[in-house]
């Protein structure tokens, strides 16, 4: 695989392809859920009478939330499909995930209803020490209901 072979080619037709947008209704149930089965007893997250006696006045989200339980129910056409069809055509069969990222801006409540979409940003061929690796990225943007920015999420992808 060189910088000009054809899948690095296809790839960089895909960049900037995005999701439909997905929507999704925040539920108290779901925080709750998510934060004791990631461990995190922070009552902000689950002790209604608490978060309402807080500064945010109703149970938040915890950091973690906007990743697969927001991502995994609004069946909304992945961007990553065509991108890793392309990988797959070429043989590129291992994907490791390299990591993800999230910059928040906003809290989000329950009963709030968020629109997201992904976005296909960067393809990338480096040498590692096996032999060519191909580094993906993509980012996710959530907004609330009254269209503020909310967070941001960055994955990383690497392919060989």
């Amino acid at each position: 695989m060189t910088e000009g072979s054809a899948v690095m080619d296809e790839l960089r037709g895909l960049i900037g392809a995005m999701t439909e947008p997905g929507i999704n209704e925040v539920e108290r149930g779901a925080i709750r859920r998510y934060a004791e089965a990631v461990g995190n007893p922070n009552p902000l997250y689950s002790d209604v009478e608490y978060a309402k006696k807080s500064r945010y006045g109703e149970v938040i989200c915890p950091p973690g939330f906007f990743g697969w339980p927001i991502k995994a129910s609004t069946g909304a056409v992945e961007v990553m499909a065509p991108v890793f069809s392309a990988l797959f055509k070429a043989g590129l069969v291992r994907i490791l995930d390299g990591g993800m990222s999230y910059e928040f801006f906003l809290p989000v409540r329950a009963g709030d209803t968020l629109t997201w979409y992904a976005r296909f940003v960067d393809a990338r061929e480096r040498e590692g020490k096996t032999g060519k690796m191909v580094f993906l990225s993509f980012e996710t943007t959530y907004i609330n209901q009254r269209g503020d920015l909310v967070a941001k999420a960055r994955n990383t992808f690497l392919a060989r």
